[in-house]
C-alpha cells in the first residue's frame, strides 16, 4: 500500500510541477526506481504515465496558445512529434550511461538561460532566429525529450526566450502544447516496443495522480502573473539543477 501510495503521490506532484513550469519526470522518474521499476522502464513509464496529464494542462491553456514570432505552432508540433519519436527510439536501442553524464550539464546551462537569457539577449542586441534554426534547435530538444524527457520543456523555454526574444513567462501554453505532441509519439513508441505495461498498476495510479495534478496546476498557473510564473520556473529549475548533480556526484 505504502508503495502505491507513493507512486500516486508522485504523479499528482509531477502532474503539477509539469504544468506550472516543467520538471516532473524528475519526480516521477525517481520515484518508480525507488519502487523498484527497473530505470528503461521507468523511464518509457514516466513517459507514458505524464502523457495524459500534460493533454489535462493543455486542455486548461487551450485558448492561451500563441505561436513563435517567425514559427506557426503547426510547424512547431510536427517537429516535436518527429523529434520525440526518434528520442523514443533512442532510448530504445543505445547505452544512456554516457548521455546520463551530460544531462546535469545540459540543465545547469538551461537555468542559465532561463535566469538570464532575455539580459543577455538585449545586450547582444540579437534579433528574432528564422524558422529553419527554430526548428532545427526544437528537433534536437524534442529527440532529448523522446528519450529522457527530464527538464526538456525548461529548455525548450530557455531556447525559445533566446532564439525568439521572447518572455519565458508567455509560452508555458506554448510549452505545453509541445511537450504532449514530444509525450504522445514517445508513448506510442514504448506502448509498442518496450515491456512498460509490465508494471501497469503502478503505471496507472501515476497516470491518474498526473492527470489530477496537471489540471490542478494548470487552473493555478493560468491565474499567476508573468513575473510570478517566471519566478517559478527558473526556482524549480535551479532546484532540480542542483538535485541532479548530488544525486549524480
Amino acid at each position: 500500500m505504502t508503495t502505491l501510495l507513493i507512486v500516486l503521490l508522485a504523479g499528482i506532484a509531477a502532474g503539477a510541477l509539469n504544468s506550472v513550469g516543467g520538471g516532473g519526470s524528475f519526480v516521477a522518474f525517481p520515484a518508480l526506481v525507488a519502487v523498484g521499476v527497473g530505470a528503461v522502464t521507468a523511464n518509457a513509464a514516466t513517459t507514458v504515465a505524464l502523457l495524459p496529464g500534460g493533454l489535462a494542462s493543455l486542455w486548461v491553456y487551450r485558448r492561451d496558445l500563441e505561436p513563435l514570432p517567425s514559427t506557426s505552432i503547426r510547424v512547431l508540433t510536427w517537429t516535436s512529434v518527429v523529434g520525440g519519436a526518434l528520442g523514443a527510439v533512442l532510448l530504445l536501442t543505445l547505452p544512456s550511461e554516457s548521455f546520463d553524464a551530460v544531462v546535469p550539464w545540459l540543465l545547469a546551462f538551461a537555468t542559465l538561460v532561463l535566469a538570464f537569457g532575455r539580459r543577455i539577449a538585449k545586450s547582444l542586441k540579437t534579433t528574432i532566429a528564422g524558422r529553419p534554426t527554430i526548428v532545427a534547435g526544437q528537433l534536437v530538444l524534442s529527440i532529448y525529450g523522446g528519450y529522457f524527457g527530464g527538464a526538456s520543456g525548461l529548455m525548450m523555454v530557455a531556447f525559445w526566450s533566446i532564439a525568439a526574444s521572447i518572455d519565458p513567462g508567455r509560452v508555458n501554453p506554448l510549452r505545453m502544447a509541445q511537450m504532449a505532441a514530444i509525450y504522445l509519439t514517445a508513448a506510442i513508441v514504448f506502448l509498442a516496443a518496450s515491456d512498460v505495461l509490465s508494471e501497469s498498476l503502478k503505471l496507472l495510479l501515476m497516470l491518474t495522480g498526473a492527470i489530477l495534478g496537471g489540471f490542478g496546476g494548470a487552473t493555478l498557473a493560468r491565474k499567476l502573473p508573468t513575473p510570478v510564473l517566471r519566478g517559478i520556473v527558473v526556482t524549480s529549475a535551479a532546484a532540480m539543477t542542483i538535485g541532479y548533480f548530488l544525486v549524480n556526484r
